[in-house]
């Protein structure tokens, strides 16, 4: 079976990281269009970098939690199958990877990797960043921002996204608004190429009346439960 799995802040929540669009989340406590836009980079450079320095280190001490262990445990256990997971995460985390995936696309970039706005180098970073730190490629200063996709630009990896969702078998949606688009899209791409869908969520997602199967609870609880009902042949497929 080739199953592509989409996951989102719930995913991680567990693990410490917080949320954003839940009403304790980020975006409740701090203006997105300051922190989180190329506009908001230009007019406060130093409050964009001290918002994601945080994060920065508050990723740094988390620890990957059973859901993400759970999802690396699947990804072996389909290859021995003769199957494939596509991980596919709107999470600019790394619990995934340390939780076991191999193969993880970050649509929305990676919190430990910097982009150099004036030569374009990416590279791995997990020291704060500033203002003045020069780009190790290109010695200018002023460039140096996070890795990550702010509102108004454009999600990474889409070409290859698309490709892998409409040759899946099963589409799984873990720890979702189903606010955020085009990740909010996917479940209703799967369901026109005939693809059985299944939403694993704290809550339901804003579309969550979208899946053919709707799953709530705590992320640690569910994904390990749903991995060993995949693997033990117990969930169809396509619809």
């Amino acid at each position: 079976m080739n199953i592509f799995i989409l996951t989102g802040a719930g995913i991680s929540a567990e693990s410490g990281l917080g949320t954003f669009r839940d009403k304790d989340g980020a975006w409740s406590k701090f203006d997105p269009m300051k922190l989180a836009t190329p506009q908001g980079f230009r007019r406060a450079p130093d409050d964009v970098h001290h918002f994601y320095n945080m994060r920065r280190r508050d990723l740094l001490t988390a620890e990957p939690n059973a859901a993400h262990q759970a999802l690396g445990r699947l990804e072996a256990g389909l290859a021995e199958r003769g199957g494939e997971l596509f991980l596919c995460t709107q999470n600019i985390d790394n619990l995934h990877e340390r939780g076991g995936v191999r193969r993880v696309v970050h649509m929305h970039g990676e919190l430990l990797k910097a982009r150099c706005t004036h030569c374009g180098l990416v590279a791995e970073w997990h020291e704060d960043l500033a203002v003045e730190l020069p780009c190790p490629d290109c010695k200018r200063t002023g460039g140096m921002r996070p890795h990550v996709v702010w509102f108004e630009e454009m999600p990474l990896h889409m070409d290859e996204i698309f490709d892998a969702l409409v040759g899946a078998e099963l589409f799984v949606s873990i720890g979702t608004s189903g606010a955020v688009y085009p990740a909010a899209g996917f479940v209703q791409s799967a369901k026109h190429a005939g693809i059985r869908t299944c939403e694993i969520n704290l809550d339901p997602s804003e579309n969550a009346f979208v899946f053919d199967e709707r799953r709530y609870g705590p992320a640690t609880e569910l994904v390990p439960l749903w991995v060993d009902e995949v693997l033990a042949g117990g969930f169809p497929a396509r619809a």
